[in-house]
């Protein structure tokens, strides 16, 4: 029996073909890696100007009804409820034992929830959704969207002589636009620790609002290097290396994602998969094995994923999830889970770069200052 492993293309695969990009499989789809310029111009043009990412393999999704806010609380230690208008909030979705099973964005589109899941998770996160609370909301999945992140400093300048009035959105925020007759949903957010832009929009409207925002002068094309590059000097994680089913919110360092509302006192503390564990773990009442932490090495060696991290009397105490040689600081650096004794920032680790101690210093995240807009 032979098994189909087609990949999937998104809306804009013939142009990614057009202007060069190196195609390589990710989360099932057909992708562009980098283009002619390379990894380390797409990365620096970001930070300097603007870049064109696509980012259709995302997972959209609508979850509709009077019942829905309450109903999604259920899944994450997040306050759904009280979201306004617009607003976008960060959210986890958790297994029993407060395992995350994916991080997710979602915004208060009033009528509905609009949320974005990773393209990896989104068949098993639309499939836990829909046994947990598809009784008590539809839950639409959205696959006739494209999603594009116009990420950097002079993203906003570009976009808004296409679609004017996006320069009025704060980070976090969104508003309904148009665009030659498309229906467009921008919210001002991102992958990259800049200022920028995600752009939700019918796929057969994709290739031609590309190719808009392509012919203005600040904008260039990126692809999924430049994103892992930035993602990781903003400190931001990528699911499935920093984070996983095995780790909580906790160990992941995301306390800050979890309101107060949903995690003291009150009618709406707890109450989601995996509340004793995170909660227990949030009142030291149950210890952590591991925390999440920066490293930037001593040496220029770069230490990438699943590199052993050791004490200075050569005892494994963690392991490095993402890492890389991070352009904007010209050094190398990586995420790491390590024993709690060893989080603190300023300690000496080291680094097993094939049988070398590469020395490592645990550093405080971002490595570069983030950049978002908030008016």
């Amino acid at each position: 029996m032979t098994v189909d492993t087609a990949l999937l293309q998104t809306p804009l695969n013939a142009l990614h073909t057009e202007l060069g990009a190196r195609m390589v499989p990710f989360a099932g789809y057909s992708m562009p890696v980098q283009y002619p310029a390379g990894l380390m111009a797409e990365h620096r043009h970001t930070r300097d100007a603007a870049s064109l990412f696509d980012v259709s393999h995302m997972g959209q999704l609508q979850l509709i009804g009077p019942d829905a806010a309450a109903a999604f609380e259920t899944l994450m230690p997040v306050d759904v409820i009280s979201l306004g208008q617009d607003k976008q909030r960060y959210g986890l979705l958790l297994n029993d034992a407060g395992g995350i099973i994916d991080d997710l964005m979602f915004v208060n589109r009033g009528d509905h929830l609009f949320v974005i899941v990773n393209g990896a998770c989104k068949v098993g996160d639309i499939a836990h959704m829909q046994a947990a609370i598809g009784g008590r909301c539809q839950i639409v999945p959205m696959p006739e969207h494209a999603l594009l992140a116009l990420q950097g400093p002079k993203a906003v300048g570009a976009l808004q002589r296409q679609v004017p009035g996006v320069e009025k959105l704060v980070f976090m925020t969104g508003g309904a636009f148009a665009w030659q007759g498309a229906d467009l949903y921008i919210t001002r957010s991102g992958y990259t620790g800049e200022d920028g832009f995600e752009i939700s929009l019918p796929a057969e409207q994709a290739e031609a609002f590309a190719r808009a925002l392509l012919a203005e002068p600040e904008v260039k094309p990126a692809g999924l290097g430049a994103r892992n590059s930035l993602r990781l000097e903003a400190g931001l994680c990528l699911y499935g290396n920093d984070l996983d089913p095995t780790t909580t919110p906790v160990e992941g360092g995301l306390n800050w994602a979890m309101q107060k509302v949903r995690r003291t006192g009150g009618e709406r503390a707890g109450g989601f998969p995996g509340a004793d564990f995170v909660l227990a773990q949030l009142d030291g009442k149950l210890p952590v094995a591991r925390k999440r932490v920066g490293l930037i090495a001593k040496e220029r060696i770069p230490v990438r994923e699943h590199v052993k991290l050791q004490n200075m009397d050569g005892q494994t105490i963690g392991e490095t999830t993402s890492g890389l040689l991070a352009p904007t600081i010209d050094q190398p650096i990586a995420m790491a889970y390590v024993q709690p004794d060893y989080a603190v920032a300023g300690t000496e680790l080291f680094a097993l770069v094939r049988g070398k101690p590469v020395p490592m210093t645990v550093s405080a995240m971002p490595f570069v200052p983030t950049r978002y807009y908030r008016g």
